[in-house]
């Protein structure tokens, strides 16, 4: 690396867009994968879609114990 950068014709936010939608990855345990997973497999469905729906459902079993 070097000890010092030239970023006097930098443009700030170049890169920057304001609509994209950030998508961060989760990594689930083995043992929480593989309970998941065959919940998807027995419903023909995505893991992502039962993950949200059981984190919708601890959600909603928060709200009423708080």
């Amino acid at each position: 690396m070097k000890k010092g950068y030239d970023f006097s014709n930098g443009e700030q936010g170049k890169f920057y867009k304001s609509n994209v939608k950030l998508n961060i990855p989760v990594y689930l345990d083995d043992d929480v994968f593989v309970f998941v997973n065959n919940i998807a497999k027995e419903k023909k469905s995505d893991i992502s879609l039962i993950v949200n729906q059981l984190i919708h459902s601890d959600m909603q079993i928060a709200k009423t114990i708080s």
